[in-house]
């Protein structure tokens, strides 16, 4: 083969690598993930992936091209991927729109304002293509908090069903039953008892439907727990060695949680625990504290199951913010691995809400770094009375969920899930209500000595 031969099969060649280029990357796998507050589609992929969008308003749907693919199996799997009860998918068409160009149809259950944005490879994934669709019109927090503590105070006085309201119709006994009652009725009408808040005996008035003030006639004072199951969605946190994720075991242990804090008073007043996240989403950090806020929270708890490189350390630690160093090399270390979350969940990095915050994030006061430490002695306290403990003392780091400068803020490692025992008592239910029953201790304990201050939120 001579020079100019060997010239062109060379530039064949290069020819055909730009074709291959020109291909794009192959799509790993897809997942969907619905929330309330917003649903999140992600392709990932081993190469960047070139894409256009659209948005229809009527009937909203979102439209998004990928350039330079075919179509796979791996694509065509979300469409059975959208759940039924999804809050915001109605249901995803994909096809070959053009060749070398895969169109992405997400019919959509309401208007959304929708983010599309890419992320590089970090942690076990390669690259993403991360689609947020997020209702156009968000719901309150804090207002469903309080319609919920009206609904419960509503079924509470609500009298029961008449033993007598399943039998067949009598209208002979009715009349009967109806001149009876004419006949004793007394002269003004009767107030029935009715359960209050703290379960003591009150009485209402006929028709007042919505009761605004507890048993002793004090109008109530709502008490609002913010709980912070960590991690969640494409961040599952640490991994035990026998598979478990910690996303997993704190949403579990919040739940348990929850129930009861939602059936505690303080002083006749209600409490009401309100999950940062309630199901199995990503949610950025500055988002997190931000929903504590909104809902004018009085403590804010985020939940997690600590993790080393070996199998060894074990027990539980509580962490409150510091303004200056961190209490320890671990605590500083702590920090940083859970401040990488936002990374690994996966942050639109070049979204507005991702930097309104950072002004917020050097506003915590002493006052609250204070009051932190006192909740995180109580819970060290209670913890400690139903399992081990890593460090008999509260230790401080700079960690970002923690750094809301009204609330007093702690992050709880519950346990080392990298422990293999340590791992297997983070999935028994038994171990996990004995941990919650020492949280909701803790809470209790603490409000003994820190009564909450009153703000306007009353029902």
């Amino acid at each position: 083969m001579n020079r100019r031969e060997l010239l062109q099969s060379g530039t064949l060649v290069l020819l055909l690598g730009t074709a291959q280029i020109a291909r794009g990357a192959t799509i790993l796998a897809v997942r969907v993930w619905p929330a309330p507050d917003y649903s999140r589609v992600t392709i990932e992929s081993d190469g960047h992936l070139a894409t256009k969008q659209l948005f229809v308003p009527s009937p909203p749907r979102l439209a998004v091209d990928i350039e330079g693919i075919e179509l796979n199996p791996a694509l065509r799997e979300l469409v059975a991927k959208v759940k039924p009860d999804d809050p915001n998918i109605a249901g995803i068409r994909v096809g070959q729109f053009a060749p070398n160009v895969v169109r992405l149809v997400i019919d959509l259950k309401l208007p959304i304002t929708p983010q599309v944005f890419a992320l590089d490879p970090v942690a076990a994934y390669q690259h993403r293509l991360v689609l947020d669709l997020y209702p156009t019109q968000a719901a309150d927090p804090l207002a469903a908090l309080i319609a919920e503590r009206l609904k419960d105070k509503e079924a509470a006085a609500a009298p029961a069903a008449p033993a007598s309201a399943a039998r067949p119709h009598d209208p002979l006994g009715d009349l009967i039953a109806q001149q009876t009652r004419k006949s004793t009725a007394p002269a003004s009408p009767a107030s029935a008892p009715v359960s209050g808040a703290s379960g003591a005996a009150t009485t209402r008035p006929e028709g007042q439907n919505q009761p605004q003030t507890s048993g002793n006639g004090k109008t109530e004072r709502l008490i609002i727990v913010a709980l912070d199951p960590g991690h969640g969605g494409e961040d599952p946190g640490a991994i035990g060695p026998g598979g478990t994720r910690e996303k997993d075991v704190v949403l579990r242990l919040a739940h348990r949680l929850r129930e009861r804090i939602n059936a505690t008073t303080i002083n006749g007043n209600p409490m009401r625990a309100y999950l940062t996240r309630d199901a199995d989403f990503f949610v950025p950090l500055h988002v997190r504290v931000n929903k504590a806020r909104q809902v004018k929270a009085d403590l804010f708890i985020s939940l997690h199951a600590d993790a080393f490189y070996t199998p060894r350390p074990q027990g539980a630690s509580v962490f409150a913010l510091s303004q200056s160093g961190a209490s320890s090399s671990a605590a500083r270390w702590m920090a940083a691995k859970e401040n990488k979350a936002d990374l690994i969940g996966g942050l639109n990095v070049k979204a507005k809400d991702a930097h309104v915050q950072r002004m917020l994030f050097d506003m915590s006061t002493t006052a609250q770094i204070n009051d932190s430490l006192k909740l995180g002695n109580t819970m060290l306290k209670e913890i400690g009375r139903v399992g081990k403990l890593h460090k008999a003392q509260v230790e401080q780091a700079g960690f970002a969920v923690l750094k809301a400068p009204d609330i007093p803020s702690v992050l709880v490692e519950a346990a080392f899930i990298s422990n293999p025992e340590e791992e297997t008592k983070l999935n028994s239910d038994a171990y996990q209500e004995q941990l919650a029953d020492a949280l909701m201790r803790s809470i209790e304990g603490y409000f003994a000595r820190n009564p909450p201050l009153a703000r306007s939120r009353s029902v």
